[in-house]
C-alpha cells in the first residue's frame, strides 16, 4: 500500500481519475481540520463567520445530501432529523460550535465512510452514466458522474477556505497531506 492513498493515478480511467480527485480532495481537506480543539475549529478570518468546525460539519451534510438524498432519495440520515433548517438554513455551520471536536470528526468521517460505500455500490451498478433518484427542473434524470463532480467542485472550495483558515490559526500550510498521514 502506498504511503499516498488518496494520490489520483496518473493515467488511469474516467472513474479512477474522478473518484481519485474526490479522495485526494477529502483527504487534504480532513488533514487541513485535522488535531484541533474548540478555539482552532472555532477560528474564525476577518469579517467571515465562516469556521474549520462549521466547515467539517457543511462537508458532512453535502456528503449525506449527495450519496444518500441525491443518488436513492433516502432521509439524510439520523444525526439531520432534527436540524431545524426552516429556522436557521445555514444550520450546519452555525450550530458547529456548539458541537466538541470530537463529535464533528466522528460526523464527518462517518459520512465520508457511507458515501465511499455508496459511490463504490453505484459505479458497480452502471458506473458514472447511472441515473441518481435526483431529477433536473424539466424532469430529466441526474446521473452519477454529475453528483460526484458537484461534490469534487464542493470540496475544492472549501478546501480553499479551509486552507486559509487553518494557515491563520496555527501557520500550517502546504497543498497535500504529507506522507504516511492519517487523521488523528
Amino acid at each position: 500500500m502506498t504511503d499516498t492513498p488518496w494520490e489520483p493515478p496518473l493515467a488511469g480511467s474516467e472513474v479512477e481519475q474522478i473518484v481519485g480527485s474526490l479522495e485526494r480532495l477529502r483527504a487534504t481537506f480532513r488533514w487541513k481540520v485535522d488535531g484541533l480543539d474548540e478555539d482552532g475549529l472555532a477560528a474564525t478570518v476577518g469579517v467571515s463567520a465562516l469556521t474549520l468546525g462549521g466547515l467539517l460539519k457543511h462537508l458532512a451534510w453535502a456528503e449525506a445530501l449527495m450519496f444518500r438524498a441525491k443518488l436513492h432519495g433516502e432521509r439524510l440520515g439520523p444525526e439531520w432529523d432534527d436540524a431545524p433548517w426552516d429556522d436557521d438554513p445555514d444550520w450546519e455551520f452555525t450550530s458547529a460550535a456548539a458541537d466538541a471536536p470530537a463529535e464533528l470528526y466522528a460526523r464527518y468521517d462517518r459520512a465520508v465512510a457511507y458515501s465511499r460505500a455508496a459511490l463504490d455500490e453505484a459505479l458497480d451498478d452502471g458506473g458514472l452514466d447511472r441515473t441518481v433518484h435526483l431529477t433536473g427542473p424539466d424532469g430529466e434524470r441526474v446521473n452519477l458522474r454529475r453528483l460526484v463532480c458537484d461534490l469534487v467542485e464542493e470540496y475544492g472550495r472549501h478546501t480553499g477556505h479551509a486552507d486559509l483558515i487553518r494557515e491563520y490559526v496555527d501557520g500550517s500550510v502546504g497543498e497535500d497531506p504529507p506522507p504516511g498521514w492519517r487523521p488523528q
